[in-house]
């Protein structure tokens, strides 16, 4: 069982470490929030849809996914049209500080609708999940096969509580607004790096 569990730790943890737009999204956002709590939306949206992704991954869905080429092709190309517009609307945002106006901006329908978008139409991290975990999820059987899941599931859920607070610990340290111009320039670069690699995939399919 110790097994199991340091295998799916180590798993997920290093499939979610990776500085990507889900990340960079949920960081933002801790920042940008007056309060943590405020911050929640995104954090939870983020985490479902990561167990989402899991949970279809271990059921074998992926086997699926990864089999018709017109399905990842789909993935691909919403993905890469999502990423170049969020990173064009990103760069060209401009932060005004933590006032309660500012604040009133970023309600929870829209933190939650972002979330999902980032979490959902990113087909490298879409791709990545249910590949890796689904699998690897197949050596798994009975009583294994859920531990591993619950485990890959709840390094998510984890993860992100810890960078939306990490978040907005950043946030009140730079109360001007100037941390949060930068993030958004370097997450913006960061979903355009993403789009040009999917791009090349498409192009040069391995």
């Amino acid at each position: 069982m110790i097994g199991v569990i340091l295998h799916g730790f180590i798993l997920a943890l290093g499939l979610i470490l990776p500085l990507g737009v889900q990340n960079v999204f949920v960081f933002n956002q801790g920042v940008v929030q007056p309060r943590f709590i405020r911050a929640l939306p995104v954090i939870i949206t983020a985490s479902i849809c990561d167990t989402l992704l899991i949970s279809l991954a271990v059921l074998g869905v992926s086997v699926i996914v990864l089999e018709y080429e017109w399905i990842k092709m789909t993935l691909f190309t919403l993905g890469i049209g999502f990423l170049v517009y969020m990173g064009s609307a990103t760069w060209r945002s401009k932060p005004s500080g933590h006032d309660p106006e500012s604040a009133r901006s970023f309600s929870p329908k829209k933190q939650i609708v972002f979330a999902m978008s980032v979490s959902l139409l990113n087909p490298h991290a879409v791709l990545d999940t249910m590949g890796v975990i689904g699998t690897s999820s197949l050596q798994y059987e009975g009583a294994d096969k859920v531990i591993f899941t619950v485990v890959c599931i709840a390094v998510s859920w984890l993860w992100f509580l810890g960078l939306g607070f990490a978040g907005r610990v950043a946030g009140r340290m730079d109360p001007t607004g100037r941390l949060l111009s930068a993030l958004n320039r370097i997450s913006a670069v960061i979903m355009w790096g993403t789009a040009a690699y999917l791009v090349l995939r498409l192009i040069q399919p391995s």
